[in-house]
């Protein structure tokens, strides 16, 4: 079963910051099939969007945190059930990031870098995204990693853990990788 998801419209005039999240929920709106069918549409939020945010800091430490940040706030806004995997998949996006994206001298720019971005556009729906200033999109690897191999399987988990994944460029801002959850599980998922 497939909830509906609101598009994202107006968001940017509330929130200058968060474009890049508002761009990762667009863009999912349009992969779930939940876009306007006229461009330029009018459609509105249907309640007002919950929007967490978190900028983390460098290594395993940042990881851990924006775990435990993905986690807790699924649990606030009523997504419990689905929590562990928010978080998983908030840890893969991270370590993705942090490892392939951030650039040197991130932490010494505030503002830029790798964010974590949380919103609920309703109460059963959740987007877990994470942009950074790389504007490569990401590549899943093409054949299954080894038993032992410690990489390769980062985009797999995301698209087993999630109702629907992608990413979009942000110009020369990077990119913002998105994964989106529903409050009922899908069928033929973990």
């Amino acid at each position: 079963m497939t909830l509906p998801l609101t598009f994202a419209t107006g968001l940017p005039r509330v929130v200058p910051r968060l474009r890049w999240l508002r761009t990762a929920l667009d863009n999912a709106a349009l992969a779930s099939g939940n876009a306007p069918l006229v461009a330029g549409s009018t459609a509105r939020w249907t309640c007002n969007p919950r929007v967490a945010v978190s900028t983390p800091g460098e290594g395993p430490a940042a990881v851990r945190g924006g775990r435990y940040f993905a986690a807790g706030t699924a649990r606030r806004w009523g997504m419990a059930e689905r929590a562990d995997d928010v978080a998983v998949v908030a840890s893969e996006l991270l370590t993705n990031a942090l490892r392939h994206a951030a650039p040197a001298d991130a932490y010494a720019r505030p503002g830029n870098g790798v964010r974590l971005g949380l919103l609920q556009p309703g109460p059963s729906r959740l987007l877990c995204a994470v942009a950074d200033e790389d504007p490569h999109p990401p590549v899943p690897v093409s054949r299954d990693p080894e038993d032992f191999a410690e990489t390769g399987r980062g985009l797999h988990i995301i698209a087993a853990l999630s109702d629907d994944w992608g990413y979009a460029i942000l110009g020369d801002a990077g990119k913002v990788v998105w994964a989106l959850f529903s409050a009922v599980q899908q069928l033929g998922r973990p």
